[in-house]
């Protein structure tokens, strides 16, 4: 059986003292003289004492920690997205609490209760299905809460996202302009806001090139995962040649790695055969066999971007000012897509309202402030 932890009243009792005496050289030291103060810390050590931080923190209103709420922790995307946060949450004294939706609602439900008990800062979510009244409430019982990776529909909360629309027109731009015509979109669930944002880029993209929405061929996936990938490659890979796309743009890079591997399972060349270009950027990404092309967000900077605002409205109060910050992506060429007329990165040339350049460090000094 283990052993109960060491009271407070225990180390008094040894030190000879009054309770208020240790909560003072615990807590507020200067007003303790010497000969006590080192009476009540050889107590201390004796014991094993350990203070309960985090029940002195709760008294005091709030835990130093902020919540964040991801839809996959074993995405890369947010692998990186998670790192940025601890690092400006590390900053400032604040330790992060990573909660994993599975992009379920009712698990994000709960997480969210948990995160509410636990008295954080904030909170930081990619929301399952985007802004809602469960958030709004945090917000009016004083959570502070920061979309990321999702745009906030109204100007009552901040946000952090990447332009997507943009995104998907990048990537299938660059593959008309590779001498494409047809061009498959591999993604979803397309209730996923970001999911349908970059298809609608890709059809953005066709329009302009004179293209109509049956030129795009949709395949929806369940997921946003390798496994989604692979079942979709496979349908491609079952086409006859005549009717199999030439290029497929997918939603995230996880889902263009199990395409590619199933191209190369069923002994169709990329890009010969079929050129691929994913979005993220992940690190596995420029790995692959046949190093992928993929539009890169700024995964750590929007990550560093959405703790500060959080950190700034949790201890702003009345000054602070929502922000909706947004990065603008690019499209790094590799192997998977080459022969197009431009190569290496490629810079987002349609601004982004609000926007912040990928590579910005400071994105909250670049983007407006809203009210």
């Amino acid at each position: 059986m283990a052993d109960a932890p060491v009271s407070i009243r225990e180390v008094a009792a040894l030190a000879g003292v009054s309770l208020g005496t240790v909560s003072n050289v615990l807590n507020r030291p200067e007003m303790v003289a010497q000969p006590t103060r080192t009476r009540v810390q050889a107590a201390i050590k004796k014991l094993g004492y350990i203070r309960n931080e985090s029940a002195r923190q709760l008294r005091a209103g709030r835990s130093r920690t902020i919540g964040l709420v991801v839809l996959d922790v074993a995405n890369p995307f947010f692998t990186d997205v998670a790192r940025g946060v601890e690092d400006e949450a590390s900053a400032a004294g604040l330790a992060v609490i990573l909660c994993n939706s599975d992009d379920q609602k009712a698990k994000e439900s709960r997480y969210l209760e948990v995160l509410e008990e636990h008295r954080v800062q904030g909170i930081l979510i990619t929301p399952v299905s985007g802004a809602d009244q469960r958030l709004a409430r945090l917000q009016r019982r004083g959570t502070p809460v920061v979309l990321v990776d999702s745009r906030s529909p109204s100007r009552g909360q901040c946000s952090v996202s990447v332009d997507d629309v943009l995104g998907g027109d990048l990537a299938v731009t660059h593959l008309l302009e590779a001498g494409h015509r047809q061009i498959a979109f591999v993604g979803g669930p397309l209730s996923i806001r970001q999911v349908s944002d970059r298809r609608d880029g890709a059809l953005a993209a066709l329009a302009r090139a004179g293209r109509g929405r049956p030129d795009l061929q949709v395949i929806e996936t369940p997921a946003l995962n390798v496994a989604a990938g692979l079942r979709a490659g496979a349908v491609i890979a079952g086409l006859p040649p005549g009717a199999r796309p030439t290029a497929v743009f997918c939603a995230n890079d996880l889902l263009a790695l199990g395409v590619l591997q199933e191209m190369t399972m069923h002994r169709i060349k990329v890009p010969d055969g079929v050129a691929i270009v994913g979005y993220d950027d992940v690190v596995f990404a420029a790995a692959a066999a046949v190093p992928l092309s993929s539009v890169r967000q700024p995964r750590h900077q929007l990550g560093r971007a959405a703790a500060q605002l959080l950190i700034e409205e949790a201890l702003g109060g009345g000054a602070h000012r929502h922000r909706q910050v947004v990065f603008e992506p690019e499209l790094v060429v590799r192997a998977s897509s080459q022969g197009g007329p431009r190569q290496g990165p490629r810079r987002a040339r349609r601004p982004a309202e609000d926007a912040a350049p990928a590579d910005a460090a400071p994105a909250l000094d670049r983007a407006d402030a809203r009210g």
